[in-house]
């Protein structure tokens, strides 16, 4: 017989504990180890209970089926996906409250119903809240099908109908197994409904797309077996307030996770942005600490506009701020330009941020910074209003960066005469690339006075 065996599960990531403590062991999460009943199965039960497999041949499997996909007409959301959703995944999409994820997948699921059957299942509104953003985004007239529902058993059992060719769940930490004792949102709850969801989406060959919440350190809530179950994770993030969300690709099966879509928040629900560089650069005011940087979202470049503000501090110890971009990064390029340039910014307040509310990670934004503060530094502008990019190194040097050309390609369009950059060997010499070796160069070559 089955044997109920209690253990701790860490909310966090994954870990399982034989009993509580405070603090989990592997990641080191406070307060996140919840209790969860486990069966252990005997090997007698295990022989009597299983049975033989069927097993079918590479060749069997058709090439025109693997490759099929379901295509959701927004051209951001298909190169995230690798190109459409494909029959019989799970996709997870997480993001925080309020930041446009259910207003994003109603405008999905509405666009796929004009080609094949969608039930859109809602946890926590109610049918009449959904038809009331559907009519608000013009949708109302869609052939999509709405539900609500939080039990788990229900949903699958409407996905294995096969009534249905793609399936969404908003969301999944308001699912509940009936076999669980826990409360919706548990470890317990969201690992046995995902993988019952999971299980139904493969044998129906229906595509299921999941929304997930997210914690306030910004990672997917729940235990790290949700991400590793579901073929897809997607991550829109962005200022819920305003400005561009960018939809990411976590984990994709089907694709790469290089891609990136931009959208914007409007009336008739979340748009995508056609060219996200014009949209950053249409208010700026070319003035003394304003950089313009050429960065790629995926395998698409975007010009967003680097500010800095560079004033004298008022304590004894200066105050660094940085939005949109890591503020350990920005203290440790502020210590190597006091190191290996004349500025003095010991007794300076530093505030850098990134227009438009996106967030950089990659390191081509060095160069733009540093020309950023040493611009605001001196109160001097930038010669011929360039465009820069460059990963900077400790000794004060320029390194190069992948995808120069497009960069170059995309400040070429936008109408800039002067491209600022590391020596690169590119595919197509440009008359308007001009390289740099180090950044006390770039200051020395490119800084004047403003006008």
């Amino acid at each position: 017989m089955a044997k109920a065996k209690v253990q701790f599960v860490c909310s966090s990531c994954g870990a399982q504990h034989a009993a509580w403590s405070g603090k989990c062991s592997v990641c080191g999460e406070w307060n996140t180890l919840e209790q969860e009943e486990t069966l252990s199965i005997s090997g007698a039960v295990l022989k009597s209970a299983g049975k033989p497999l069927k097993s079918v041949k590479p060749k069997e499997v058709t090439k025109a089926d693997s490759q099929k996909r379901y295509f959701t007409n927004i051209e951001d959301v298909d190169i995230v996906l690798g190109g459409g959703i494909v029959p019989g995944s799970v996709v997870l999409m997480a993001g925080e409250p309020g930041i446009g994820k259910s207003t994003l997948l109603l405008s999905v699921a509405a666009n796929l119903s004009k080609n094949q059957p969608v039930l859109y299942i809602s946890g926590e509104e109610s049918a009449h809240q959904v038809g009331m953003r559907a009519s608000r985004m013009n949708l109302s007239d869609s052939q999509l099908e709405l539900a609500t529902s939080t039990s788990t058993e229900d949903i699958a059992s409407s996905i294995m109908g096969g009534k249905f060719k793609v399936v969404f769940v908003d969301s999944i930490q308001t699912m509940a197994v009936d076999g669980a004792a826990s409360s919706a949102g548990s470890v317990s709850q969201i690992t046995n409904s995902a993988h019952l969801l999971l299980n139904a989406a493969k044998q129906s060959n229906t595509a299921v797309v999941l929304v997930g919440h997210v914690t306030k350190e910004g990672n997917i809530a729940g235990p790290k077996i949700l991400e590793h179950v579901v073929d897809v994770v997607l991550n829109l993030e962005g200022d819920r307030y305003g400005g561009f969300k960018i939809l990411r690709g976590i984990k994709n099966r089907f694709g790469s996770t290089n891609e990136a879509g931009i959208f914007e928040m409007r009336e008739e629900g979340l748009i995508q942005v056609d060219n996200p560089s014009a949209s950053l650069l249409a208010e700026r005011q070319s003035t003394d600490g304003s950089v313009v940087l050429a960065t790629m979202q995926g395998s698409r470049p975007l010009l967003v506009e680097v500010q800095t503000l560079v004033n004298r501090t008022s304590y004894g110890y200066p105050k660094r701020a940085a939005s949109g971009i890591d503020l350990n990064r920005l203290n440790l390029l502020i210590a190597m330009l006091e190191k290996r340039t004349k500025l003095n910014l010991a007794d300076q307040d530093v505030y850098v941020n990134i227009v438009g509310g996106i967030k950089l990670s990659e390191p081509a934004a060095d160069l733009a910074i540093c020309l950023s503060i040493g611009s605001a530094a001196k109160g001097l502008e930038l010669k011929d209003n360039p465009v820069v990019f460059g990963e900077v190194g400790l000794s004060g040097e320029v390194r190069r960066v992948a995808f120069a050309d497009k960069r170059i390609a995309e400040a070429k369009k936008l109408g800039f005469d002067l491209v600022i950059g590391p020596n690169v060997t590119l595919n197509k010499p440009d008359k308007i690339y001009r390289p740099v070796s180090t950044v006390k160069g770039a200051l020395n070559t490119y800084l004047k006075p403003r006008s």
